[in-house]
Order: C-alpha cells, then structure tokens, then sequence
C-alpha cells in the first residue's frame, strides 16, 4: 500500500508557534486533526458562513487529494459543520488550508484559538476519460431515482 507524503508549510511560523500542524491525534485515526490560526476569539451565529484560517498550505502528490470533514463533536454539540462537506483540495492547490464553517446549531459558538476544527483524510483519485456516447447501456434500475426501490 502506498503511504502519501504531505509536505506543510507554516505560512507565519514566528506568529502560529502554537498551532500545530495537521496531526494524527491517535495510531488508528483516519483523519487528521486541523486547528484554528485565528488572531482572537470569533464567535459564529446561527446560520452564518465564515473561513476560519488554519495557518499553513500544503503539497499532496499528485494522484491524492485532501478531503476535509466536520468534526463530529463540534457537530453534534454545537451544530457546527463545514458548507462543502466533504471538501477537497486538489495536488496542485498551494494556497492557505482555510475551513469553510456553518452553524446549524440554535445557539452562537464561540471559536477559540487553537480550536481542532475540522479533520483532514488523504485519499486516492483518479481522472476519469470522458466519453460522450449517444445511447447508454440498460440497468435493472434504469431511469429510477430517489426511493426507487422503495427502502
């Protein structure tokens, strides 16, 4: 099995010390933990949008990408989630890792630096060839949609 390597830069190591960089939090983890590089505590209303800064870019190898998920925590006890959940960062992206949260909670969430606030899975893709064909092959489904087979 192929181990990826994924180089991080700090984009303002003297003013992030304290922000650790994405990081396995146990040996069995499938996602890595991405904190908040925020300057001051910012506070997220209900159903508002914000990009929460994370203080580093990165260089995933071609063929991979970074998929980045809510943290169930801050789901289920805030409501908290992220817009474009799963999102993905493409090889070839080399700009700030920003995570694009919402509150669905009933309640204003309080974002603390430092905050663990996403969690990051890196992933194998692959491009697919792309065809255009005048007639497609005929499924038992077929045209059927949302609740076809009635579960």
């Amino acid at each position: 099995m192929d181990t990826p390597t994924i180089r991080f830069l700090k984009l303002r190591p003297q003013q992030d010390t304290d922000i650790p960089l994405p990081r396995y939090m146990t040996g069995q983890s499938a996602g890595m933990d991405i904190s908040a590089a925020i300057e001051q505590d910012f506070t997220l209303e209900p159903g508002a949008i914000s990009m929460i800064p994370t203080g580093f870019a990165m260089a995933i190898p071609d063929g991979y990408e970074a998929q980045i998920r809510p943290r169930s925590g801050l789901a289920v006890k805030h409501g908290i989630g992220l817009i474009n959940s799963p999102g993905t960062i493409d090889s070839d992206y080399r700009g700030e890792v920003k995570i694009a949260v919402i509150n669905l909670g009933k309640e204003p969430h309080t974002f603390h630096r430092g905050d663990r606030i996403a969690q990051m899975i890196i992933q194998r893709v692959y491009q697919a060839r792309v065809i255009a064909v005048e007639k497609l092959d005929e499924t038992d489904r077929d045209t059927g949609g949302f609740g076809h087979t009635g579960r």
